[in-house]
């Protein structure tokens, strides 16, 4: 887990709307501590900080301390508001740091190990089952990552849960199975091309059919056309012959 960082803070005793509204004004957040044997908390944060901190990969894994005057809360961030069209952060929920206590947790899944891998060497690709796992943790063990070593593996070979070594006193929350995390699958690209090619040719073929059928019925009808013509010229010659 990541050192501790921190965060000024300020006290906060006005609740509702209207007072969230002048603090985002000001260039402030409103949010709550809570849980331990403390009473809930609420503080003000400098949103220009809270935001660089929050964009920062991992920052539901990190712990924080709120320097509030002269006290500071160690806290453990659970679940951040945004504004529906601009994502700015609106409101922050932090847990209070409790030595020992467990909490679940996503945490995001990275491979290792792609130059080793025999799979990736013949064209295969890595099919992510898991991009994040829940744990069940102890504060101050939250893994930053899970690393799955994919080094070995060929296409069709599978990455489970009991394959990545977990920190001590972390488990899965899924217990009754060892589901997988990602797999090693066959490249399936050139094979769409392939078919796409084989239709784009068929249907060249029917009209290069059609275009020859309708050259021979032009043909055709000019012949019926220069016949019925030679029967009238004939005709004509004979009555002119009769005539005289």
């Amino acid at each position: 887990m990541s050192d501790t960082n921190s965060i000024s803070a300020m006290a906060r005793e006005l609740t509702g709307k209207g007072p969230a509204r002048r603090l985002r004004g000001e260039g402030r957040m409103p949010a709550i501590v809570y849980g331990g044997s403390g009473e809930t908390v609420g503080v003000s944060l400098n949103l220009a900080e809270f935001r660089k901190e929050f964009r920062r990969p991992g920052f539901f894994t990190r712990l924080y301390d709120l320097a509030i005057g002269d006290e500071t809360l160690r806290v453990l961030p659970r679940e951040v508001q945004l504004h529906p069209v601009t994502d700015s952060p609106l409101h922050a929920d932090f847990l209070r740091y409790v030595k020992g206590t467990k909490i679940t947790v996503f945490i995001v899944v990275k491979f290792e190990g792609h130059e080793e891998c025999e799979g990736l060497k013949r064209g295969g690709v890595i099919n992510t089952v898991r991009h994040e796992v829940e744990l069940l943790c102890p504060v101050e063990a939250i893994p930053d990552a899970l690393l799955a070593n994919i080094a070995g593996l060929n296409i069709g070979d599978s990455v489970h849960i009991s394959d990545i070594e977990l920190p001590e006193g972390v488990t899965p929350t899924i217990t009754d199975r060892d589901f997988t995390v990602a797999t090693i699958a066959a490249p399936t690209i050139h094979v769409e091309e392939e078919v796409e090619s084989e239709d784009e040719e068929g249907e060249e073929g029917e009209e290069g059919l059609e275009g020859e059928e309708g050259e021979e019925g032009e043909e055709g009808e000019e012949g019926e056309e220069g016949e019925e013509g030679k029967e009238g010229k004939e005709g004509k010659e004979g009555r002119k012959g009769s005539e005289s």
